[in-house]
């Protein structure tokens, strides 16, 4: 592989979707109703995966701004933190399935992990363009 975004693209959004894969698979495979072809922990490990990749790429990156570098990083941190927090609510929803609601659990985690691939598009893609000379 040649360029940052190939090796991205490869090593952290396609290992980082092996989970939902996985998953997707088992579903197909066993008798209907036994597995869920999608849940919330799977794409929260997603979204870490996603935010850890970009908090090392803004990390090491020399961005014009003093003070963007230090907004995207503490983009990155709430993103991570936020995934903390739903991955302690899917161990507590699973400990009592009827205190979190499952479906808003998968929408969240869902659409916070395409806010972070939307973020890791941003940070290989765009960033690049407009790093210090």
């Amino acid at each position: 592989m040649k360029s940052a975004k190939s090796k991205w693209l490869a090593y952290t959004v396609i290992v980082g979707l092996i989970p939902i894969v996985a998953r997707m698979l088992t579903w197909l495979v066993t008798s209907s109703g036994r597995v869920t072809p999608f849940t919330a922990s799977d794409f929260v490990a997603f979204g870490l995966v996603l935010h850890i990749s970009v908090f090392n790429e803004w990390e090491h990156a020399s961005i014009k701004g003093a003070g963007m570098k230090n907004v995207l990083n503490s983009i990155s941190l709430l993103f991570i933190t936020l995934y903390g927090v739903l991955c302690a609510l899917n161990v507590v929803a699973e400990r009592d399935p009827g205190l979190v609601d499952p479906s808003l659990m998968f929408f969240i985690s869902a659409g916070f992990s395409m806010a972070s691939m939307a973020l890791g598009v941003v940070a290989f893609y765009y960033l690049p363009r407009v790093k210090e000379k």
